[in-house]
C-alpha cells in the first residue's frame, strides 16, 4: 500500500513543476513583447545642426541683365545713289576721321543724263553768238564807233553766256561722273569716315547697289564706325528696384564671355518711363564702363551688373535660414545645453541681408549656437561610417 501512493505523488509534482515552467515562459514571452513594442514606439530625439554668429561684410545689391555697347556707333552712308566700285576697310581695322573708306560709281539717269546734254547744246550755242557779238563791238570800240555802255553790255552777255556753258559742263560731269573736274577731291563718290573708330561691320560689297541719304530714304549704311574705348552698359531694371538706386552708383559688370574678370562702372542714366515686358515694368538704366588700356571689350557682350545698394563691413551675420517669424518679429532658437540639446526662443533684430546671410544688431552674441536644419539620421550614419 505504501509503494503505490509514492508511484501516484511523483506524477503530480511534475505536472506542477512543467506549469510553473510554463507559466513563467508565457510571462518571459509577454514582457519580452511588451519591452520590444516599448522600445520600437519610442521615438528617437531630433537633431538638429547648430552654427555660430560670425563677423563677414554684407552686401546688399540688384542685378540688372543686358549688353556693352559703344557709347557712339556711327553709320556710314553715301551722299550719292550708285554702284560699289571698290571697298578700301574691312571689320575690325581703324579708321580715322576723313579716311576713305569706299567708292561709288554713279550710273546716271538717262532722263537727266539727256537734259544736262542738251542744256550744254544750247548753252556752247548761246556762248558762240556771244562771243561774235562780242568781238564784232570790242572792234567797233576800239575805233571808237560806239560807246563804252555799248561793248560793256555785249562783254556781259559774252561772261554770261561763258559762265553758263561752264556750268552746263559741270552739271553733265556730275551726272556721268559724280564729281566736276575743278574739284575731283570733294567728290561725293568717295565715301568718307566721319570719327575716328574701329570698323564695327561692312554690310556691303563690290557690286551692290546703294541709295543715297533723302528725306524719304535713310539711304544704304556703307560701315558702321565706333570708338570701342568710350563703352557703356545698356540694361534695364525692375520697377521695385528702380527705386533703391540713382546716379553715380558704382557697379560691377560680369562679362560672360569674358570669364575671372570683372568691370568698373558708373550708373549715369535712368529711364524716366518704364516699358512693361512680360508683364513688368523695367527701366532702361546705362553706365559708363571704365576700361584699362589693356582691356578690350567687343560691342553687344551680353552682360550683368550688380549695383550696390547697401554696404555694411565686419557685422555679425547669421545664415538667413536659420530665422523664424512671427507678427513682423524674427526669432532664433539658441542652444541652451548640450547635453540634452535643448534649445531656447529668442527674440532678434535684424539689418541688412544679402539674400544668403543677414546682419544681427542685437539678441544672440558671437559664442552662442544658433539651430539650423534638421539631421538625417541616415546621412549622420552613412557619414559616420565613411569617416569610420
Amino acid at each position: 500500500m505504501k509503494q503505490k501512493t509514492e508511484t501516484i505523488i511523483k506524477p503530480t509534482a511534475m505536472k506542477k513543476i512543467f506549469r510553473i515552467l510554463g507559466i513563467a515562459l508565457l510571462v518571459a514571452v509577454f514582457g519580452g513583447t511588451i519591452y520590444f513594442l516599448y522600445t520600437k514606439s519610442k521615438k528617437t530625439p531630433d537633431l538638429f545642426e547648430t552654427k555660430a554668429p560670425f563677423v563677414s561684410n554684407v552686401i546688399r545689391k540688384t542685378v540688372a541683365t543686358g549688353s556693352v555697347v559703344p557709347r557712339q556707333e556711327i553709320e556710314i552712308k553715301p551722299q550719292v545713289s550708285g554702284i560699289i566700285d571698290e571697298i578700301y576697310i574691312r571689320a575690325g581695322e581703324f579708321v580715322t576721321k576723313d579716311q576713305v573708306i569706299a567708292k561709288i560709281k554713279i550710273i546716271p539717269d538717262m532722263v537727266n543724263l539727256n537734259a544736262a546734254e542738251s542744256r550744254v547744246k544750247r548753252a556752247n550755242i548761246n556762248f558762240e553768238d556771244a562771243k561774235t557779238d562780242y568781238e564784232r563791238q570790242q572792234k567797233l570800240f576800239d575805233t571808237d564807233v560806239i560807246s563804252y555802255e555799248e561793248f560793256k553790255n555785249a562783254k556781259v552777255a559774252y561772261d554770261s553766256a561763258k559762265e553758263e556753258l561752264a556750268a552746263a559742263e559741270n552739271n553733265l560731269e556730275l551726272i556721268k561722273h559724280g564729281v566736276t573736274k575743278k574739284a575731283e577731291t570733294a567728290t561725293n563718290t568717295l565715301v568718307r569716315s566721319t570719327i575716328n573708330g574701329m570698323v564695327l561691320d561692312v554690310p556691303v560689297e563690290v557690286g551692290n547697289s546703294v541709295i543715297q541719304s533723302n528725306t524719304f530714304n535713310e539711304g544704304t549704311s556703307i560701315a558702321s564706325i565706333a570708338d570701342m574705348q568710350d563703352m557703356i552698359f545698356e540694361g534695364k531694371v525692375d520697377e521695385t528696384e528702380v527705386g533703391k538706386i540713382k546716379e553715380g552708383m558704382p557697379i560691377e559688370l560680369e562679362i560672360g564671355a569674358i570669364e575671372k574678370e570683372k568691370f568698373q562702372a558708373i550708373l549715369e542714366y535712368i529711364s524716366p518711363k518704364g516699358v512693361e515686358e512680360n508683364g513688368a515694368i523695367q527701366f532702361e538704366i546705362k553706365a559708363d564702363v571704365s576700361l584699362k588700356d589693356n582691356q578690350f571689350i567687343r560691342a553687344g557682350y551680353s552682360a550683368n551688373a550688380s549695383i550696390v545698394l547697401e554696404r555694411k563691413d565686419s557685422v555679425l551675420v547669421i545664415p538667413e535660414g536659420m530665422l523664424k517669424f512671427e507678427n513682423d518679429s524674427a526669432f532664433v532658437e539658441v542652444l541652451v545645453n548640450e547635453t540634452e540639446h535643448l534649445f531656447e526662443k529668442r527674440k532678434v533684430e535684424t539689418g541688412i541681408s544679402d539674400g544668403i546671410n543677414i546682419e544681427v544688431v542685437s539678441g544672440i552674441g558671437k559664442d552662442e549656437k544658433v539651430k539650423g536644419d534638421k539631421i538625417d539620421p541616415k546621412k549622420l550614419k552613412e557619414t559616420e561610417n565613411n569617416q569610420g
